[in-house]
């Protein structure tokens, strides 16, 4: 006999404990689900909360990264309408950075030296061909590669040939430019086979067997239109689209932020009430 027989419970007694068991046990189930829910929701808002602080700590770098760049085109642009200077001799070579130094309209005073010129692979306003670099010994005593200009591919043979053009007096105005290291995009320098895909200034000299040579190269001023090597297509053009990308951070925040909201307003007591 059960506990509950022994007390003298009737069928319909049973029956009503059963039921309040179950409503009991339905309703811890209730309480249960909801905390689920509840953690679900907070890591859900948590993650995005995160990803609007992320999207406007971006907007704002690029905003940054936008005063940054107009300030190098001013400099730059100053430093190329500037007064030429002479170029920098080693006393001063330490201290030569790209930030401070390229693009500084320049005066180198020397000799070519004769030798073979580098030719290295260049696409200009006029096509693809060549970039031709020789050595000039300043008076200073020091060596500097110039970059004479561009010449189409049909005059390549022409200009290995040369020995690396006259030997006279020369001087050249032009724009100081920093060394390019490594090679071109997916192509690296080959000196052993003569080809060559950047203006790196130490491979080159160490091919050729120079010494006592600038960290940096000249880009040599315009030259006459029909001459070549054809100087003066330095292109001095700085992308800046620090803006766009800034408002593309900027609009994914409050996309994000909508979307996170939404929910919110929706399941407000008001509205589930007016529904």
């Amino acid at each position: 006999m059960s506990p509950i027989s022994g007390m003298g419970v009737s069928g319909a007694g049973r029956a009503k404990f059963r039921t309040e068991g179950t409503i009991a046990q339905a309703g811890t189930g209730t309480h249960a689900a909801p905390s689920k829910g509840s953690a679900s929701r907070f890591l859900l808002v948590l993650s995005g909360l995160l990803g609007i602080l992320l999207f406007l700590g971006l907007g704002i770098w690029q905003l940054e990264r936008r005063v940054w760049k107009l300030d190098l085109i001013a400099r730059v642009d100053q430093r190329i309408h500037a007064l030429v200077v002479d170029a920098p001799g080693p006393p001063s070579w330490n201290g030569l950075s790209a930030p401070d130094y390229e693009y500084r309209h320049v005066r180198l005073a020397g000799r070519f030296l004769g030798g073979a010129n580098t030719l290295v692979q260049a696409v200009t306003e006029l096509g693809g061909g060549y970039w031709v670099l020789t050595p000039m010994r300043a008076d200073g005593g020091f060596v500097v590669l110039v970059n004479r200009g561009f010449i189409p591919q049909e005059r390549k043979a022409e200009f290995e040939r040369e020995s690396g053009g006259s030997t006279a007096p020369a001087a050249v105005d032009g724009l100081l430019r920093v060394s390019e290291p490594g090679g071109g995009f997916l192509r690296s320098n080959d000196p052993a086979a003569n080809r060559w895909y950047s203006r790196d200034v130490v491979a080159i000299a160490k091919a050729r067997g120079l010494t006592d040579v600038a960290p940096y190269f000249v880009d040599a001023g315009a030259s006459g239109a029909q001459s070549w090597p054809r100087g003066g297509l330095t292109v001095v053009n700085f992308r800046n689209s620090h803006l766009v990308y800034a408002l593309t951070w900027f609009a994914l925040a409050v996309m994000l932020a909508i979307a996170l909201a939404r929910p919110i307003f929706t399941s407000c007591p008001g509205r589930s009430a007016a529904r």
